[in-house]
């Protein structure tokens, strides 16, 4: 071969292999094993963006951009990350938002639109390919067929391409690739063990890049951007805010607190939230709902206690599992607009202290408020469904434990309520809400990009927790004992129900699930669930059991009507009845529900659904008068 031929060659494998981002570690290479060394080789700002521009428009005095820009060169591959940019029409000088979706989530335009109506740019990047908007969606079926090149199908769009690797989630493109997965495949940076081969790694990387997507746009502040993300979104908006000093604020919810458990050291030592957590500088507000089973509740003392700032907050929904309802999650905007657009500071903390040698051997926790602002509640919850301790082993399903409400009295500089428990044989926690009323009403949207409105927002304290021992040495009392009645409908019986969208009537309410209120064994008499009900107007009204469901017809005129259901009159979405009362979780009142029920056909996964009821629902809030265990004696 001609010598030229052979050095221009070796030049261009040269040119190649420097215009990585990363090297490829090789079989016998040492993979980096703290978290200084997982970052110490990416700079965020060095590769070019090299921007496309896919979509552009203006709704709702915003203009959208659906753009793709470069996460960096892997394995001699370009990896484009598709995203959603949005700010305020005329807006100059903006401080910016970095928007992660979750797992199964999308990119979604409406995060863009509502953000920029509190002033803001929002870049919300698709790192699992996702898009949503009124002018260009990208849903699994566009990926896949993305992922196949079918560019002649109508359907076909540009997503992102993560090139040579594999950074998408549900699906991934390879089998064996997952968040908290670093063992080498095909799609992996690194051909050995390596945290650089998880999905965590690469849309860290991406998120990392759309801060300088941001950075380099000229009518945003370039020092003032945060990051909030949902779920796996709050991994990695920890993960984020965790390796990258330019931000100046972050709200994770529902993730990046319970990532411990992972069987490898060096993941642990880099991608763990421990060792994350414990790099964050900038203020972090953390929205965790009391029974999420994502990022758990009980890992929240040790997060907070664990990040470098001292500039935090807390909103945790009780009752709630992986989403909440608009005045947890204003709470986290509020604190946004504080650092961002300099705000009044959010209330601080709630300070409590539990005493379990309390009067009467009932316990009683005390709560100090900030009082700065003007308070429109403050409310105490405890539970004894979980352990203390973060192991799973010792903890019940956390998406179904049922907070007690205690009524919170006022001293004057504190407030307090008695927590009178079921069993000295089970642990306790306890926490306190602080509500408080906003100058005027705002607007955001919640972690699936639905709009909500609200006139107040909520501060949490961190929850207490003691353990059955701790009890007993105390010499506290349990005073509280089974009953058949469930619910009696009466004083602040509502703050042991909860729903998402207070717009509908609709509750919910994991009371089943507590020793307390389960139905009593008996082998003579037929136990049934009793419902006293009425309505203004004749309506169909809808009882779900988890994933059961059954209808009653009202006749209406603030008639007082009592139903009666045994299990089989709740089916499920394939009508498959409830067959007895055991293991009960959760029970919903609604004008309407869908539920679905997943089935194998012959190897192929598939999916019936029930829907009963009507939204159209007629008159006011139906009066509920009582929920009970009835026997009939057969």
């Amino acid at each position: 071969m001609n010598l030229r031929i052979i050095y221009l060659a070796f030049i261009s494998f040269t040119v190649s292999l420097s215009a990585n981002t990363l090297t490829s570690l090789q079989p016998g290479a040492r993979a980096p094993s703290t978290f200084e060394e997982l970052w110490q080789d990416f700079d965020p700002r060095k590769d070019p963006l090299d921007i496309e521009i896919l979509a552009a428009w203006e709704e709702e005095g915003t203009v959208l951009k659906v753009v793709r820009y470069c996460a960096g060169t892997f394995k001699g591959q370009k990896a484009m990350v598709a995203a959603i940019f949005g700010y305020p029409v005329g807006g100059t000088n903006l401080p910016a938002l970095v928007n992660v979706h979750g797992g199964g989530q999308y990119a979604d335009a409406r995060a863009s639109i509502s953000n920029a109506k509190r002033g803001y740019a929002t870049i919300s990047i698709s790192w699992a390919g996702r898009l949503s908007s009124s002018q260009y969606k990208v849903n699994p079926g566009t990926v896949k067929l993305f992922w196949d090149n079918q560019t002649d199908h109508p359907d076909y769009k540009l997503t992102t391409d993560w090139g040579a690797v594999d950074g998408y989630h549900a699906p991934c493109r390879h089998p064996d690739s997952a968040s908290s997965k670093i063992a080498p495949h095909e799609l992996t940076l690194d051909a050995i063990d390596s945290p650089r081969n998880s999905l965590w790694f690469l849309a860290t990387v991406a998120a990392r890049r759309a801060i300088t997507f941001l950075e380099e746009q000229p009518n945003v502040d370039p020092d003032r951007i945060g990051i909030y993300g949902h779920s796996m979104g709050g991994k990695i908006t920890v993960l984020t805010a965790a390796a990258d000093d330019r931000l100046k604020v972050a709200v994770p919810t529902c993730g990046g607190i319970s990532d411990y458990q992972n069987s490898s050291e060096i993941y642990n030592a880099t991608l763990g939230d421990c060792v994350n957590l414990s790099h964050i500088t900038c203020p972090t507000f953390f929205i965790s709902p009391s029974n999420d089973f994502h990022g758990e509740l009980y890992d929240l003392p040790e997060a907070v206690s664990l990040i470098k700032s001292e500039d935090y907050g807390i909103s945790s929904g009780p009752q709630h599992n992986h989403q909440d309802s608009g005045q947890y999650i204003i709470s986290g905007f509020r604190f946004i607009d504080h650092y961002l657009q300099g705000t009044t500071k959010p209330p601080a903390m709630p300070q409590t202290i539990l005493n379990l040698n309390a009067k009467g051997g009932i316990p009683e926790f005390s709560v100090k408020v900030d009082d700065s602002q003007e308070i429109a509640s403050v409310d105490i919850y405890y539970t004894q469904q979980g352990g203390p301790s973060r192991s799973k082993d010792e903890d019940l399903n956390p998406r179904y434990k049922f907070w007690h409400h205690a009524t919170a009295k006022d001293h004057g500089s504190f407030w307090s309520g008695k927590l009178p428990l079921y069993s000295t044989e089970m642990p306790l926690w306890a926490y306190a809400n602080v509500t408080y009323k906003l100058d005027a009403p705002e607007s955001a949207t919640n972690y699936y990009y639905s709009s909500f409105t609200v006139d107040t927002m909520n501060i949490s304290s961190l929850v207490e927790m003691v353990t059955a021992e701790d009890l007993q040495e105390a010499k506290v009392n349990a005073t509280l004992k089974e009953s058949t009645v469930i619910e009696d409908f009466t004083g602040d019986w509502k703050q042991e129900w909860f729903t998402y969208d207070p717009t509908n009537w609709a509750l919910k309410t994991n009371k089943l699930y507590h020793p307390m209120w389960q139905a009593p064994e008996s082998d003579t008499p037929t136990v049934k669930l009793a419902l006293k009900v009425q309505s203004a107007e004749p309506n169909t009204m809808v009882i779900r059991i988890d994933s059961h469901a059954t209808s009653v017809k009202l006749a209406g005129h603030n008639q007082l009507e009592t139903f009666t259901f045994q299990p089989s009159d709740f089916k499920n979405a394939s009508g498959d009845p409830l067959e007895n009362w055991n293991g009960l979780q959760q029970l919903e009142l609604a004008p309407a529900i869908s539920i679905s029920s997943k089935f194998n056909d012959n190897g192929i996964t598939k999916t019936d659904r029930l829907r009963l009821g009507s939204q159209n629902w007629k008159g006011g809030t139906p009066v509920f008068k009582e929920l009970s265990w009835v026997l009939e004696v057969l």
